[in-house]
């Protein structure tokens, strides 16, 4: 019936406002068939999530070109998830459906599928927009930095602690087949405290800390005490003291709350005795007792993905939520008033949506700009966990998801896959969240749960299929390391310049490499960075905080073409155009007469045309500010 695309929904022309709306807001929907098709009519066709679908019949509004134009208003009085999709019936009572296709062009179909996303939030919730706007550090405590070599002994279970800085991690199996995750470095919170001046340097406005709490593992995602510091991190006068110097320095601390489970070694649970509580493991009255799920006291339970070092709770238990949540000196309030500004929440997609909303509402009754981030690895405005659909940015749910996708983008482009892929899963992110949540996200290339970037960037496929003590021992060296160096530039320049907080995994800047996990956790190599990586970062770093446009302004991609990436980003002080180009040298040319190279410093005008024509070189990246 139709030849081209009778409707986009990123064209303005076809619906008006761009992207997720408020409740309350009209919104508008044109479509515009060829005029010679002869259309009976036009329906639009409307749901809430769940919910049978609405008719909104489309009225004639006048010609575009040689395309009829029809056109309604929908208002979605509530937030939610809605999904949409056009009937169109010509004159002997045929009828097509318009759906969803690639970068929202509408295709005909002659049955319903691919249904169109309209994401509706609650306007008068305001998001805790401070944490976009600036760049985040990222610390896996153990390994960032000691004051000194902290005491073999005196703990609740047995630690093997490194002496030398540099070691490797325990990542070999004991003699019963388990890797304990009980050896340690001592990175501690007077470490991070001597090292505050060279956050600066990085220009860094929030900390975020994996877990800092009591617990048996190095890593501390089986937490012990959701009271205490860990006493080798050090003290709750010693965080105080923290996040107040931190503070001088416009710096923000966030931690990161595992509320899905906790330790087999802990206060609660106490499987192995370790404290004087009477843990559920220990006795059925226990207190905490009915914070677990027993299907045999007191050997068999639930924990989480089957580790049974994790037990897992009942979130919505009342008692867990007084503890956790809604007490005064619960765990989220207590540690918002020692000096923490937010949360990050672990497997956020395992926690029940009353749970994460009642720990918004507590955490803003605390701090009113309180934060709160979700980790979740896909698209979160539609993702489904456990067959449930969940509510993240509704109003009163997270401020910010990790961004996992823009990691997965930025590794698939630099690996070979076009800059059409990338620029399509930025623009649905961006068509999806509402856009205070885009300009907030947690844009990552590295986490403690994925392999270092650096190592992404160079490895070879027979590095990873290599054996476990290949894995720990290889290293990127010569042309191999020179080569993913400049890779790394050029996704550092994307998370930089992408709406949204860019952050550094502890040690990125600094060229640290690793595997997967414990390879990933390796020390900051104090005394022996990459230098050339370092200074790249700072001066990186120093683009970032100073553009006002590259902090809330707007973005447009203007090409995505195989291994070249070109997008503006603008506000009233500035316009700035990036380009990436992963390939061979490129020609581009820019409609502007001139501009300034932010990351060298240099101004290139093309004396021949109206336009600037740059030559790019192979695997380069420039942030361009026009200066006429």
């Amino acid at each position: 019936m139709f030849e081209q695309s009778i409707y986009t929904s990123r064209d303005a022309a076809c619906k008006q406002p761009y992207g997720a709306v408020p409740a309350g807001q009209a919104v508008s929907f044109s479509v515009y068939p060829a005029r010679e098709v002869f259309l009976r009519g036009v329906t639009l066709y409307i749901s809430e999530d769940g919910k049978e679908p609405t008719a909104y019949p489309m009225h004639w509004g006048g010609l575009r070109g040689d395309c009829d134009r029809y056109c309604t208003t929908f208002t979605p009085e509530t937030p939610g998830l809605y999904w949409y999709y056009f009937a169109v019936e010509d004159r002997h009572g045929a009828r097509k459906y318009i759906c969803r296709g690639a970068a929202g062009v509408g295709y005909e179909s002659d049955t319903v599928q691919d249904l169109y996303q309209l994401t509706v939030f609650d306007g008068s919730y305001a998001v805790a927009d401070w944490f976009g706007r600036g760049i985040t550090y990222n610390i896996f405590p153990d390994r960032f930095c000691r004051t000194e070599v902290p005491p073999k002994e005196g703990y609740r279970a047995h630690r093997e602690v490194h002496d030398n800085w540099n070691d490797l991690p325990v990542y070999q199996p004991d003699a019963h087949g388990e890797i304990l995750n009980n050896d340690f470095f001592g990175g501690s919170l007077k470490g991070v405290l001597s090292k505050l001046d060279y956050l600066a340097s990085l220009h860094v406005q929030t900390i975020y800390f994996n877990p800092i709490f009591e617990a048996y593992s190095n890593h501390r995602y089986d937490t012990g005490n959701y009271k205490n510091i860990d006493p080798m991190m050090g003290t709750e006068e010693d965080f105080k003291e923290l996040c107040a110097e931190a503070k001088k320095r416009g710096m923000r601390v966030i931690l990161d709350g595992v509320f899905s489970h906790n330790g087999y070694d802990s206060v609660y649970f106490n499987a192995r005795g370790h404290y004087d509580s009477v843990g559920a493991f220990q006795s059925q009255e226990s207190p905490y007792y009915e914070w677990y799920d027993f299907s045999h006291w007191p050997d068999q339970y639930s924990s989480w993905w089957g580790i049974y070092t994790l037990p897992q709770v009942n979130e919505l238990n009342p008692k867990y939520l007084d503890y956790i949540i809604e007490d005064e000196d619960s765990v989220i309030r207590r540690w918002l008033r020692l000096g923490a500004s937010g949360w990050r929440l672990d497997v956020a997609d395992e926690l029940p949506d009353e749970f994460i909303a009642k720990l918004n509402a507590a955490a803003r009754r605390e701090k009113p700009d309180a934060l709160v981030v979700g980790e979740v690895w896909e698209d979160a405005s539609n993702k489904i966990s456990y067959s449930v659909r969940r509510r993240y940015f509704q109003g009163g749910e997270l401020d910010s998801v990790m961004n996992y996708p823009l990691r997965d983008g930025v590794m698939s482009f630099l690996g070979g896959s076009p800059a059409e892929d990338f620029a399509e899963k930025m623009e649905c992110l961006r068509e999806n969240y509402p856009r205070a949540v885009f300009y907030n996200l947690m844009n990552i290339i590295g986490t403690h749960d994925t392999p270092r970037a650096l190592t992404v960037m160079g490895a070879k496929p027979e590095d990873w299929s290599g054996s476990r003590d290949h894995r720990a021992r290889a290293r990127l060296i010569g042309e191999d390391l020179i080569a993913a160096r400049r890779k790394m530039y050029l996704a550092a320049v994307i998370q930089f310049t992408m709406p949204g907080s860019p952050t550094i995994y502890y040690g990125d800047e600094a060229g640290l490499q690793g595997f997967e996990d414990p390879f990933n956790r390796r020390t900051y190599p104090w005394g022996n960075e990459d230098g050339s990586l370092l200074d790249f970062y700072r001066k990186l770093c120093a683009v970032r905080t100073q553009s006002s446009a590259l902090t809330d302004g707007e973005i447009a991609f203007r090409k995505a073409e195989g291994g070249l990436l070109i997008y503006e980003r603008w506000d009233a002080q500035e316009h700035l155009y990036i380009v990436i180009n992963r390939d061979d040298e490129a020609v581009v040319r820019l409609p502007c007469h001139a501009a300034e190279d932010l990351l060298d410093d240099q101004t290139r005008v093309d004396t021949d045309t109206d336009d600037l024509v740059l030559r790019i070189p192979a695997c380069s990246a420039r942030i361009l500010r026009v200066t006429e």
